[in-house]
């Protein structure tokens, strides 16, 4: 379950609190969010996403106030959802190098296993949407990737932690030639990461939501 956990963590969204952050001035990715391996991440498609954790946060939690408070510590939503989704293809593409694939069994398989584990599988929803801001929705799609990095993990004589798994993936990212828009960062190539880039025209927005001048 550890090595689950770890690399559930790996491929989520990290929920931590930080500033929103607004655009001023041109934008040199017009409707993109990114641009992985020659497609396009929308930002219609980002927000759609961040719309489906929004709607089980949500449902989770009825309390204005306590909404509130899982709204503000998690304010790095949409960039961190949109590091999951240039993630999983990464992810997938050296998984794809590797000749590695999924079967249906075998994530029913893991699935099943974890639902034990944790009391049954709403359990495993809500586990999953609180710790790594994964919507019921996304679960299966979430776990088959953990799968394909285990597999990858083993086909390479390692695990998810070590240089050699990282290095797969670093050659995966050079290959999809990831090019964020840079309100939400860049792509580092070697951590196979996103990292906040400090640009001239963005602005953080203030607790109360007021912008500064930009």
């Amino acid at each position: 379950m550890h090595r689950r956990r770890r690399t559930a963590l790996l491929l989520s969204a990290a929920m931590a609190a930080a500033p929103l952050l607004t655009a001023c001035g041109s934008d040199a990715h017009p409707g993109a969010a990114a641009v992985v391996g020659g497609q396009r991440i929308t930002v219609a498609q980002l927000e759609n996403r961040v719309g489906e954790v929004r709607a089980a946060q949500r449902e989770a939690v009825p309390d204005d106030a306590q909404y509130a408070q899982v709204i503000a510590k998690s304010g790095t939503l949409p960039r961190d959802v949109l590091h999951t989704m240039v993630l999983d293809q990464v992810l997938h593409r050296a998984a794809q190098d590797a000749g590695v694939t999924v079967t249906r069994k075998e994530l029913q398989e893991m699935r099943g296993g974890l639902e034990k584990q944790v009391g049954g599988a709403k359990a495993l929803e809500t586990a999953w949407l609180q710790q790594y801001g994964v919507p019921p929705q996304r679960l299966d799609e979430n776990l088959r990737l953990q799968l394909e990095a285990q597999k990858l993990a083993t086909s390479l004589g390692t695990d998810t932690g070590k240089p050699a798994f990282w290095n797969a993936l670093a050659e995966a990212s050079k290959k999809l030639d990831i090019d964020l828009n840079p309100r939400y960062g860049t792509w580092d190539v070697q951590k196979s990461g996103r990292t906040d880039a400090k640009t001239p025209w963005v602005r953080e927005v203030t607790a109360t939501g007021t912008q500064q001048t930009a």
